[in-house]
């Protein structure tokens, strides 16, 4: 049986989704982002969950990144609205350094909520390794500080991040849960249609990375080759009879 590393509590209509690997740091390994996708495909299927917290176990590091010992090849899975589809807010409550796909993950989400030690770091051109779903930063935050963040790899502080429109809020260390919770019960309160209406327009009005791009026409052909009727079309070839259809 796999490892949890990704707790999904849900409660009121607030799904909690908290990276749970204190030990490596929070790392992305591939099990953490294989996980993160289920936790995204399990909010987006569940009509009682109206709004997601991205969060993390303790308040010195949200996440390190990905695990250089083992990077998460698809590492884009398990990014809301890049990997899943993700119609319902999702807010991120973050503390501590905020690393390389910890940046792309709050970057994805709707609102944010940092503790006051939070720092975001993107160090991917010093490491020599890079996706470039960060190139999506410079749609939500302006054009020559997305830049110092990507390029320069220095530390960006939450009250930065706040005065630039990356974070919404700042709040004493150990309060980002609660402070995003607050936020989710106004939002699980609100008409859903509505919600999702707007963060759909929001979405076709940011412009839209190459990356974004790609990462949406692979989740398209990904859902093509792994249905159900990819394996049945193949298999009424090898069986030389007439494929039986179900759109699944």
């Amino acid at each position: 049986m796999e490892e949890p590393l990704v707790r999904y509590d849900a409660a009121d209509g607030i799904a909690v989704i908290t990276i749970d690997r204190p030990a490596k740091r929070n790392a992305l390994s591939v099990q953490v982002c294989d996980q993160l996708e289920a936790a995204w495909q399990r909010f987006a299927a569940s009509d009682g969950d109206r709004v997601a917290i991205l969060t993390a176990t303790g308040d010195e590091i949200f996440t390190a990144g990905a695990d250089l010992n083992a990077p998460p090849p698809e590492f884009w899975k398990a990014v809301p609205g890049i990997g899943v589809p993700v119609p319902k807010p999702v807010i991120a409550a973050v503390a501590g350094l905020v690393i390389g796909g910890g940046v792309s993950m709050t970057m994805m989400c709707d609102l944010c909520v940092a503790a006051e030690n939070t720092r975001f770091v993107y160090p991917e051109a010093r490491v020599g390794v890079a996706l470039g779903m960060i190139s999506a930063v410079a749609a939500r935050m302006p054009h020559k500080i997305a830049m110092e963040l990507m390029l320069l790899g220095e530390p960006i502080d939450a009250r930065r991040a706040h005065e630039v429109g990356f974070v919404n809020r700042i709040v004493p260390v150990g309060e980002q849960l609660a402070a995003a919770q607050q936020m989710g019960r106004t939002l699980a309160a609100s008409a859903p249609l509505v919600l999702s209406m707007l963060k759909e327009m929001v979405g076709e009005t940011l412009p839209t990375s190459p990356v974004e791009a790609m990462y949406a026409a692979r989740r398209r052909v990904a859902r093509v080759l792994d249905s159900a009727d990819a394996k049945e079309g193949l298999a009424a070839f090898r069986e030389k009879r007439p494929p039986r259809y179900t759109g699944h």
